[in-house]
């Protein structure tokens, strides 16, 4: 006999508004009663027509992961999903669930972060729809779930007498009349890396050469294990805190030199290896560093485009290159001179899906650590490390001879991003509104850097469907090429964060070794003076600076 299929009444949760990459609110929130089932009803019925299909589920391995895959595997079977793959352990990262979409022709899957926000049972959760393109809901679908989840009166889902689902059991189990497939989440991904890398060159350099790379006690972990050391070779001592843990081993797994102390310590040893790597807590982020130097992001995408012919994945050259507004436009230069398109898009990786559907990018890049290409529909933490590991192989050179290169062949862009987090809303709202009130004063002021040419707030217009964004992040562009970019950030869970970003522009045959905060030092002094941070917020320096 089927398993009865309850109706739960409820009232509507009036903070269901999804962020950049889906909701997220700390892990309390999440496990009040109801919480997370009425968002997943307002998922079902925003993407509708899922009678009969399959998707797929998994997540981090945070704090919360398996209560809520249980939650939403008996939804599931209540909505008539006829199968649900799941990774093992309810463990997935959030690049190899896109490509499980793409390679198995998915109805979508339900994806279970907060990225590289903080995990544990006081730290944060999240839950975000990827469509069938493996990539994230598009606005007009993540507005339509907000919406939904304010009128929704009750959700429906699987009585428990219908049993559970074992997560640690391969192979096919049942609960109702639905299929659940629990697979191992690594194996499909491992073969698609590849395909786009040479792994034999790859495994004599790490014969002679050492890498470290830190998994941050995330979910990039086993795919590191499997891929780094079972398949090219590398040395166990080459996988730093590898096990996935609920809390992240109580860190923050957020793959830049605030938070990865133990890996950037390493580097800047007498004897660093001569790569280091990191990914974030659902595998999506990456952060390069060779022996006493960080690889800014920004840089990181320019040089993957300038040099991308030299991996089998991308022989044949490359589309186009698109980053969001806030990443440094060192990739538009490259893109300029390898005479292919580059794109200017908001932050968000879903921003770039309608560009890497239609064939007009093949790399994309965001300033928060995020890489990726056309490979998936995600940004892919573990896929970039190997990029710089196959690049390294293919050119004999080291990090820094590689950044050095790049500099003197087209320039370099200065960059530097500061975050404020957790700054009391009403603060952060006046400084960011009170800036935008003043973008007509400020277009055309001439200072010490020179003129503002351009003063706005960033308005995007999709050139694939015409959509528009608005709000995207307030631009001052000065004439010699520098920037001052200010946003708030949609990822934190409490407060509001500021993110500043900073960017100048040094020719090829300028000075091109200097520490970024030391070039950026009269830029710094100067957005205090326009925007005033510090000043209103009563900050005396950012949380982070990367």
């Amino acid at each position: 006999m089927a398993a009865p299929v309850q109706r739960i009444n409820c009232p509507p949760f009036t903070d269901q508004r999804p962020g950049t990459s889906g909701l997220r609110k700390k892990v309390t929130r999440f496990a009040e009663p109801h919480y997370l089932a009425m968002f997943v009803q307002a998922i079902f019925d925003a993407v509708g027509d899922l009678k009969g299909a399959t998707i797929a589920l998994g997540g981090d391995g945070r704090y919360y992961n398996r209560e809520a895959s249980a939650i939403i595997l008996r939804m599931a079977a209540a909505h008539g999903i006829a199968k649900v793959l799941v990774g093992k352990g309810g463990i997935l990262s959030t690049p190899a669930a896109s490509n499980l979409i793409r390679q198995r022709g998915l109805k979508g899957g339900i994806i279970l972060s907060a990225s590289h926000n903080p995990g544990g049972p006081d730290g944060d959760f999240g839950i975000k729809y990827n469509a069938t393109n493996g990539g994230p809901a598009p606005e007009s679908l993540t507005e339509a779930m907000y919406k939904l989840s304010q009128t929704l009166t009750g959700y429906d889902i699987l009585d428990e007498s219908a049993g559970k689902i074992d997560l640690d059991r391969l192979g096919l189990q049942t609960l109702g009349a639905m299929s659940v497939e629990i697979f191992d989440p690594v194996a499909d991904y491992a073969t698609l890396m590849e395909r786009l890398f040479d792994f034999d060159r790859m495994r004599t350099w790490l014969k002679g050469n050492r890498m470290l790379f830190d998994a941050m006690h995330a979910v990039t972990g086993p795919y590191a294990e499997e891929i780094l050391a079972k398949r090219l070779g590398a040395s166990a001592q080459s996988l730093l805190n590898f096990v996935p843990k609920t809390d992240f081993g109580n860190h923050h797994p957020d793959p830049n030199p605030a938070h990865a102390e133990e890996l950037m310590a390493r580097m800047w040893a007498a004897d660093a290896p001569a790569l280091g790597a990191a990914s974030d807590g659902d595998g999506d982020r990456n952060m390069i560093v060779g022996a006493k130097l960080a690889v800014s992001p920004s840089d990181s995408l320019a040089v993957l485009a300038a040099n991308a012919t030299l991996i089998p994945g991308y022989a044949k050259g490359i589309k186009g290159v698109a980053r969001s507004m806030p990443t440094s436009r060192a990739a538009d230069v490259v893109a300029a001179e390898l005479g292919v398109e580059s794109f200017e898009t908001p932050t968000g990786w879903k921003f770039f899906g309608n560009l890497l559907d239609a064939g007009r990018v093949t790399l994309c890049g965001e300033e928060s650590y995020g890489t990726g290409s056309d490979h998936v529909r995600e940004k892919d933490g573990l896929w970039a490390v190997l990029f710089w590991l196959d690049l390294l192989a293919a050119t004999g050179k080291s990090v820094p001879a590689i950044m050095d290169a790049h500099w003197r062949r087209f320039g370099r862009h200065y960059y530097s991003r500061h975050d404020y987090e957790a700054v009391d809303s009403d603060r952060a709202n006046e400084i960011v509104n009170t800036l935008r009130q003043r973008l007509p004063d400020l277009q055309g002021r001439a200072d010490k850097r020179g003129r503002i040419e351009l003063a706005d707030d960033f308005r995007y217009q999709d050139p694939i469907d015409g959509s528009i964004s608005e709000r995207q992040g307030i631009r001052l562009v000065f004439s010699d090429g520098g920037r001052l970019v200010l946003r708030l950030s949609g990822t934190g869970t409490e407060g509001a964060t500021l993110r500043l970003y900073l960017e100048r522009f040094e020719p090829k045959t300028g000075v091109l070794d200097l520490e970024p905060q030391v070039a950026l030092a009269d830029f710094i002094n100067l957005a205090e003076e326009l925007i005033g941070i510090k000043r209103v917020s009563g900050r005396t320096q950012p949380d982070v600076v990367t």
